[in-house]
């Protein structure tokens, strides 16, 4: 959410930007908020001149009755109680208004970054770096789904009786990978300096618009009925409201933390083969990491964030590259974001297994989460959020560019003290 001073002191720049998001349909919101907001204003300056006249006038009563002037009193009486409707109607008026500004606000899109390229959907973003060599090896790679079941690992068609269409049993060695990973990806983050955590799997109202768009909450969010929780849809929302109403000292910041939890998604709409089996489904779970940090050190933030993930991928020998998001693949609340893709050798083609985003002090103006400087002065922090690693979709990636030509998978060295020392999975 921007800062109403900047919308008001900036509209041409707020309306560039939400063309550059190819969100029209938005630009009447930035009129109709500087409208609200003069309104807003002229009605607390009016408010407290009624409040100052009332003051006044309430000392007039006093000495008029003092003086024996009860009739005189009386009159002034009447003025008092008319102003204090008036005062009362406003005040009335002043909360609506507000609720509607801050509505129109959280609808309005974040400032990117300059250095976003300006492209309509996902299909305009642009390759950054590659980061291993992609190969196609001279035999057929199975669909994942076909791999996992060589393994006894997989089974859909009970999931599907039980749970219906985007769940899954994981069995086995498979299981036991899966599990693997996101342990070996708990220590690669500890290693590297971040605080584990394990979250709330669910979040309320609050927290929810606070971190994320009506947009993506809508198309994401699970909401247990009768309630006012939702199931979570990755650890950051978690995390970053953690923070939530908090002012942070500057000797606290950054805070950069790693968590583990189970996600839940609607995962609306429908898809293509390729997105069938484990690559889009209801629930998964994620090892995730969240900086919260000062404005000027965010974009340091970004590149260790995004770097993490590259390496983490690069020592389980999987061949990724980054992938700079247009300005009109954006959710509303980033500034910049980057996708890590990873090789598929099946498909010959890269396929998103992580997204590193910096949201600017978008959610931390939403949510409430301050740092104070050493002279008491506060300022809102920046918040960033990178995936580590989203198994199972993880595993068709590992389990397509470790495979051999018998049918086994190559375990890397990194992740064999998770798999009980073993060298690969063989056939069953």
């Amino acid at each position: 959410m921007l800062d109403i001073k900047f919308v008001r002191n900036n509209p041409d720049a707020v309306k560039e930007n939400i063309k550059k998001k190819f969100q029209d349909e938005k630009l009447p919101l930035v009129d109709e908020v500087l409208a609200l907001d003069k309104e807003n204003r002229e009605i607390k300056q009016e408010v407290e001149e009624l409040r100052a006249n009332k003051n006044k006038i309430s000392k007039e009563i006093g000495a008029l009755m003092a003086s024996g002037k009860k009739e005189e009193a009386e009159e002034v009486k009447k003025e008092v109680a008319k102003n204090a409707t008036k005062i009362e109607e406003l005040s009335a008026r002043e909360k609506e208004v507000e609720e509607k500004i801050k509505t129109n606000m959280m609808i309005i899109p974040n400032i990117i970054d300059p250095s976003v390229p300006i492209g309509k959907d996902d299909t305009q973003n642009v390759e950054i770096e590659r980061f291993g060599e992609p190969v196609v090896p001279d035999y057929e790679v199975p669909y994942h789904t076909d791999i996992m079941e060589s393994f006894n690992g997989i089974d859909l068609k009970s999931a599907g009786k039980v749970a219906g269409n985007g769940f899954y049993y994981l069995m086995g060695d498979i299981a036991r990978l899966h599990s693997a990973v996101l342990a070996y990806a708990r220590d690669f983050m500890i290693n590297r300096g971040f605080t584990y955590c394990i979250p709330p799997y669910m979040i309320r109202s609050e927290v929810v618009t606070g971190v994320m768009s009506f947009a993506e909450m809508d198309a994401m969010m699970y909401k247990i009925e009768g309630e006012d929780l939702y199931l979570i849809g990755t650890s950051e929302h978690s995390m970053i409201g953690k923070f939530i109403n908090t002012t942070l000292e500057e000797s606290e910041v950054p805070q950069t933390l790693t968590s583990y939890s189970p996600c839940f998604r609607k995962e609306k709409g429908a898809h293509g083969i390729e997105e069938r089996g484990v690559y889009r489904i209801h629930q998964f779970e994620k090892q995730e990491m969240i900086v919260v940090c000062k404005p000027e050190d965010s974009k340091k933030y970004y590149d260790v964030l995004w770097k993490n993930t590259v390496d983490f991928f690069r020592t389980l020998d999987i061949p990724v590259r980054t992938l700079e998001c247009c300005s009109g693949d954006l959710a509303d609340l980033k500034v910049k974001s980057c996708d890590v893709e990873a090789w598929s050798p099946r498909q010959q083609k890269y396929f998103e297994v992580g997204s590193c985003s910096n949201l600017g002090d978008a959610q931390a103006r939403r949510l409430g989460i301050k740092i104070k400087e050493e002279n008491g002065d506060r300022y809102f922090a920046h918040t960033l959020n990178n995936t580590v690693v989203a198994p199972p979709r993880m595993l068709i990636a590992f389990l397509e560019n470790n495979l051999k030509a018998d049918g086994s998978v190559a375990i890397p060295e990194a992740l064999r003290p998770y798999m009980g020392g073993a060298t690969q999975l063989a056939k069953k």
